[in-house]
């Protein structure tokens, strides 16, 4: 396919599949909705470069329904993430309940860490209760790189955030 093609079938499509992804996509996970809609058209340039689309429905139709399984499937993965932060709270409150000032730090902390995507989120909560990238990457089921780059880009984002307050 070339760029012409691709740019074509996004704009031909792009109502219907930004329509489906806000339709079944939790309200809590939206900031995930670019993550969908990307994979979405990954998906569909892989299917229609192996020839997979028989034309048998419109391409909006099966754009849509690439969507909604692209949606599901990201609401899945973030609700395993979601467990998983659920599973940590009371690790990371043990390890902060010996120090007040330590325990203030850490709810300063939680209210920052409640203002990323939830991605990032989980990889700085764990990083932040000593885990390496290594030991995170494997209880998250991620490769290392990915725990890297979240870890890198939750800092970031943080960073970001803490400088608007600041001024």
């Amino acid at each position: 396919m070339e760029e012409k093609e691709i740019t074509n079938l996004i704009t031909s499509t792009k109502k219907v599949v930004l329509s489906c992804i806000g339709k079944y996509l939790y309200e809590r996970f939206y900031e995930a909705i670019d993550d969908v809609a990307q994979e979405t058209y990954f998906r569909i340039y892989k299917a229609l470069k192996k020839n997979q689309f028989n034309h048998s429905a419109k391409i909006t139709t099966w754009a849509y329904t690439i969507a909604k399984n692209e949606t599901f499937r990201m609401n899945e993965k973030l609700l395993r993430e979601e467990r998983k932060i659920v599973k940590l709270k009371p690790h990371i409150k043990e390890k902060y309940s010996e120090n007040p000032e330590e325990e203030e730090l850490q709810e300063n902390l939680n209210k920052w860490l409640k203002k990323l995507p939830q991605k990032y989120r989980i990889v700085i909560m764990e990083y932040s209760v000593g885990k390496s990238e290594k030991e995170i990457a494997e209880s998250l089921s991620l490769k290392q790189g990915t725990v890297k780059s979240r870890l890198y880009r939750g800092k970031k984002i943080l960073e970001g955030l803490l400088k608007g307050v600041s001024r």
